[in-house]
């Protein structure tokens, strides 16, 4: 039995923060998590190192990015899509 189906791979959105590197760019994510005992919403921000060499991103732009294979060390990510330019 053979499947075709692929799995499917995380999407996360987030705003460029750094282009100085050849084809990487930082992506900086934030999400919003309620506290567990005052319920308060707090916003949790963490950086990816994405690569572009398919898109081109600059830093201030809203992407898309999507997980994939380790590229290096500390990228394990691709910019798949430019939602909005700085």
């Amino acid at each position: 039995m053979i499947e075709n189906s692929r799995k499917m791979n995380r999407t996360l959105q987030g705003r460029v923060v750094s282009d100085k590197m050849d084809k990487t760019v930082t992506v900086l994510v934030e999400r919003k998590v309620k506290h567990p005992v005052i319920g308060k919403i707090l916003v949790r921000s963490k950086k990816y190192h994405a690569d572009i060499s398919a898109v081109v991103a600059i830093a201030g732009d809203l992407v898309m990015i999507e997980e994939c294979a380790p590229i290096s060390k500390t990228k394990a990510w691709k910019v798949t899509q430019v939602l909005s330019k700085s």
